[in-house]
């Protein structure tokens, strides 16, 4: 059983013969994309955090391997530690170093010298050393004349004035580049630059323009960009700066991978986690009440993720939890699959809903406000069936752990009309007098199971893992 999802194997063969979120095509796309206008421009794929950005980077990097395209990968949030962010850049390419284009490499280092923005000549070849390798210190001592030494002595904040250092720089750089490929450009993939320090991920952008931005490569930043405009903001000390604005200096086409079909999704993460060693368990299926909770737990799961927009990873992690929780339950247990799944929601989601919920807190009719709050907003009539019948076990359930003198009706009977009435209103259900969300809670109309007896205790105690597990 795991309890974790891992990183998904990349079949060098077939990159994405293990990707279940069919993206595939959208590798496709941006491939033509990057082959048909290859004279050098920045790519950005623009997703949400935890929406797979990462995975498909790297598939779509060896697929361009494949393809016979040079690639780079450089995950950006790794390597934030370091102080000179051009010799990091320039260390990358050393992967594209060959004996046809070795000495225009030594070409491009010599012209970031001046440029680097070390402190110390001593540190600036302590770095270039550990990036770059020994065979390229002597070039480095080479070039100590004294005019670039004295320059090196000094913290060099804004390289851009030297005009004439970067537009050498440049030339040199764009020569090696095209000596490293042919006709296709070599495609510089560099992730997770949203998550780097502000100071970074804004200097790094700069120099990309600034320095690298030559005909023959193609720069790829998988980002969010609402975190890495918030990051401009906070370099700029402003909630006044355009972002969006900012971010359009340095990039040229915006992409982003359509979301997965939720269904698809949930359906590999429950098989992924193996929750059928649960719900088909023998024992637990020769209980007819029993039989349809994996169906049940699947259709619930869906809708909700579906409704919400849950990123992919919390989506995951919501399943991990549940699977752990699981193995807390007998075979015999009742579990309320939608019930379930809905408690772990609110805990990831909404914990101080979860908490007050748990330390019984809320009146029925606060409960249902809060919950409802929460809930999905015009959804299907088969999907608020289900959602009827969940807040039903849900204000059951929470009624029945209460002690007594807080237990509440849910139901009384109008003495003007002799008809029965739920003691709070529900704003989801849509019926009149809440009819629908009534006939679940009415046990005389047939609903009732031995079900109706748990309190919500029961769950939250195994959705907390305060319990023992039962497994080998």
């Amino acid at each position: 059983m795991r309890i974790r999802h891992n990183d998904i194997e990349i079949n060098k063969t077939d990159p994405f013969s293990n990707c279940k979120l069919g993206r595939k095509e959208y590798a496709l796309v941006l491939t033509d994309i990057v082959k048909n206008f290859n004279d050098g421009f920045v790519l950005a794929i623009d997703n949400e955090w935890g929406t797979g950005k990462t995975t498909f980077v790297k598939m779509w990097k060896q697929y361009l391997d494949n393809e016979d395209f040079k690639t780079l990968y450089f995950n950006a949030w790794e390597n934030d530690f370091e102080q000179d962010i051009l010799v990091t850049l320039i260390s990358e390419l050393k992967e594209l170093k060959t004996s046809k284009n070795e000495e225009s490499f030594k070409k491009v280092i010599n012209k970031a010298f001046p440029l680097a923005k070390s402190l110390a000549l001593g540190l600036l070849k302590t770095q270039i050393e550990k990036h770059v390798g020994n065979e390229f210190v002597q070039e480095f001592i080479n070039q100590t004349s004294s005019s670039i030494a004295d320059g090196l002595q000094e913290q060099i904040e804004i390289y851009t004035s030297k005009k004439k250092s970067i537009a050498e720089f440049r030339q040199s750089f764009e020569k090696f580049v095209s000596q490293t490929t042919d006709s296709k450009p070599v495609v510089f993939i560099i992730d997770e630059l949203d998550r780097c320090r502000p100071n970074y991920a804004v200097e790094l952008l700069e120099q990309l323009k600034h320095l690298f931005s030559v005909s023959g490569i193609v720069f790829v930043l998988s980002i969010d960009k609402v975190q890495l405009g918030n990051a401009v903001r906070g370099v700029y000390g402003s909630d006044l700066i355009d972002s969006n604005e900012y971010l359009r200096r340095f990039i040229d086409i915006e992409y982003s991978i359509p979301e997965p079909d939720t269904k698809t999704f949930t359906k590999y993460l429950y098989e992924y986690f193996a929750f059928d060693e649960f719900f088909e368990e023998k024992q637990r299926l020769q209980y007819r009440e029993l039989q349809q909770d994996s169906s049940t737990f699947i259709k619930f799961a869906t809708s909700l993720f579906n409704y919400e927009r849950l990123t992919l990873r919390v989506q995951e992690k919501i399943f991990a939890h549940a699977r752990i929780a699981l193995t807390q339950f007998t075979a015999n247990n009742y579990l309320v699959p939608s019930l379930f799944i809905l408690l772990i929601y609110i805990k990831f989601k909404h914990n101080s809903i979860y908490n007050n919920l748990k330390n019984e807190r809320y009146s029925l009719q606060e409960l249902i406000n809060q919950v409802e709050s929460i809930l999905p907003e015009n959804v299907s009539e088969d999907d608020s069936h289900m959602y009827l019948y969940t807040l039903s076990m849900l204000l059951r359930s929470y009624n029945n752990s209460r002690e007594y003198p807080n237990k509440e009706n849910l139901i009384v009977t109008d003495e003007s009309d002799s008809k029965q009435r739920l003691t709070f209103t529900s704003k989801f259900d849509k019926t009149e007098n809440n009819k629908k969300l009534l006939g679940f809670l009415d046990s005389s109309r047939g609903y009732y199971s031995k079900m109706h007896d748990m309190g919500i205790k029961h769950l939250l105690k195994k959705i907390d893992i305060t319990e023992k597990i039962m497994m080998n």
